[in-house]
C-alpha cells in the first residue's frame, strides 16, 4: 500500500515544515536525510519487527467489547494497546527511535513526556539498549502521574522537572528542546508524537503504523472485512491516531473520529481543544492549530488527562481536518472519566484517562446495529488511579 506521505519540505498541506533554531539545523537535517533509508533497510525491518513481537508482545489483541456493543446497539472493538509492555502505545515509537539513534551513531537520548507514558517507554528502550537517558517533564505533571516518574528512575532515567509557563507537557518540550540546542552532536531527542520537525511527524507515523496495519488483519478475520465503519481514537499530539488511522486515510469506507480534550469545555479558558479553538500557528518547529491569543502568544492549555494537555495537534491532523479526511471532536473532563468508569465495570478494562476521551464519543455517535466502530485503547488507566480515587462513590 502507498504510505501517507508529507512532501520533501515537510509539508502535508498547508502544514508541517522544519522551523528550528541554527543550531540545530544539522541535526535535523542528517535526520531527514537518512531516516527514510534507516526505516526501509532489511536489517532495520528484522530487527524492528523482532522487538515488537518478542519484547513488546504485539501483535495486540482486537476485543469485541460484547458489554459495549450491546449498550450501543453496534459492534464495538478495542484495539488493546494498553496491553503493551509498558502499558501503552508509546513504545512502538521509541523502538524505533531508539534503533533509529543507534544507527546515526548518538550517545544520548532526550524526550519529554506529559502522562509519562512515552517518558516509561523513552527509559525503558534506553535500559535495554545501554543508552544513557534524560526525560523532561513538567513539575506539575510529575505531581499527578508519579508512578510514571518512579518507573522512570528505577529504569535508570534521569527526569527533570519543568518549571515554567504551565509546567506542563509544552514546557517539558521546551526545555528538551533547549537540551538539545546545547548538546546537538551526541544527542537524538526522542519525540512521542507526530509533532516537532520534519522528519518527526512522518517518523512517528511510520512506527505507530503498526497498529493500523494490525486491525486490518484482524478485522478480517474477525468480521469478513480489513475496513471497519468508524475509528475512533483520542487526540492530543496525535501519535495513537494516526497509527490508528495510517492505513485507512485513503479509504472511503471507513469515517475516522479524533477526540480532543475539551477539559472543563471548549466555552472556558481551561481546555485543550486545538481544533475546537485554535488557530494556525508555529509550535516546536511545525505549523498547525494551536490555541492562542490574538497577539499569537500561546495559551495554557488544560486538561484532566496528563497526555491531552497540549496546545496544539500534529500537523498531519490539521491536515486530516481541513481536507476532510478525519472528523475531530472533543470531550470534557467529565465525559471522559464517566466513559472511564463504564469500561471498568462493564469490561473489566480500566483505560487511561487519554483512551477514556475517545471512549467518551461513542455515547455521541448514532449507529446502526451492523456499524463496525474500534476505538483505539491507547493505554491502561494504572497511572491515573489517583484521580480516579477522587471521583470514586464511597
Amino acid at each position: 500500500m502507498k504510505k501517507f506521505k508529507p512532501n520533501d519540505e515537510g509539508f502535508y498541506g498547508a502544514y508541517g515544515g522544519a522551523f528550528v533554531p541554527e543550531m540545530l539545523y544539522p541535526n535535523v537535517k542528517q535526520l531527514q536525510e537518512e531516516y527514510q533509508k534507516i526505516i526501509d533497510s532489511p536489517d532495520f525491518k528484522k530487527e524492528f519487527d523482532l522487538l515488537l513481537q518478542d519484547y513488546v508482545g504485539r501483535p495486540s489483541p482486537l476485543y469485541f467489547s460484547k458489554n459495549l456493543s450491546k449498550k450501543y446497539a453496534a459492534q464495538v472493538y478495542l484495539k488493546r494497546e494498553d496491553l503493551n509492555h509498558t502499558g501503552a502505545h508509546k513504545i512502538n515509537n521509541t523502538i524505533g527511535q531508539i534503533l533509529l539513534a543507534k544507527r546515526l551513531g548518538k550517545k544520548r537520548i532526550i524526550a519529554e513526556t506529559g502522562a509519562g507514558q512515552h517518558g516509561v517507554a523513552t527509559a525503558t528502550v534506553c535500559a535495554l539498549m545501554g543508552m544513557e537517558c534524560k526525560v523532561f517533564m513538567g513539575e506539575i505533571d510529575m505531581e499527578r502521574q508519579k508512578p510514571n516518574v518512579d518507573r522512570m528512575r528505577l529504569l535508570g532515567t534521569k527526569v527533570v522537572p519543568a518549571k515554567s509557563g504551565s509546567k506542563t507537557l509544552k514546557d517539558a518540550t521546551n526545555e528538551a528542546i533547549r537540551e538539545w540546542i546545547n548538546n546537538p552532536v551526541d544527542v537524538h531527542y526522542i519525540i512521542g508524537s507526530v509533532v516537532g520537525p520534519h522528519p518527526y511527524p512522518d517518523m512517528v507515523a511510520q512506527f505507530q503504523s503498526v497498529i493500523s496495519a494490525e486491525m486490518k488483519k484482524q478485522l478480517l478475520e474477525k468480521t469478513g472485512s480489513d475496513a471497519p465503519d468508524y475509528i475512533v481514537a483520542c487526540l492530543g499530539g496525535g501519535s495513537n491516531a494516526m497509527g490508528a488511522f495510517y492505513h485507512y486515510i485513503d479509504n472511503p469506507k471507513t469515517k475516522l473520529i479524533a477526540v480532543e480534550a475539551a477539559g472543563k469545555g471548549v466555552d472556558t479558558t481551561e481546555t485543550a481543544a486545538s481544533i475546537a479553538l485554535g488557530r494556525k500557528g508555529i509550535i516546536h518547529g511545525s505549523k498547525t492549530y494551536l490555541i492562542q491569543t490574538d497577539d499569537g502568544q500561546i495559551v495554557e492549555p488544560y486538561s484532566i488527562s496528563a497526555g491531552l494537555d497540549y496546545p496544539g495537534i500534529g500537523p498531519v491532523h490539521a491536515y486530516l481536518h481541513d481536507s476532510g479526511k478525519a472528523e475531530i471532536v472533543n470531550a470534557t473532563d467529565m465525559e471522559a472519566l464517566a466513559a472511564g468508569f463504564e469500561l471498568s465495570q462493564l469490561e473489566g478494562i480500566i483505560p487511561a484517562l487519554e483512551s477514556a476521551h475517545a471512549l467518551a464519543h461513542l455515547s455521541k455517535m448514532k449507529l446502526k446495529s451492523t456499524d463496525v466502530v474500534v476505538v483505539n485503547l491507547s493505554g491502561r488507566g494504572d497511572k491515573d488511579m489517583q484521580i480516579y480515587q477522587k471521583f470514586l462513590k464511597q
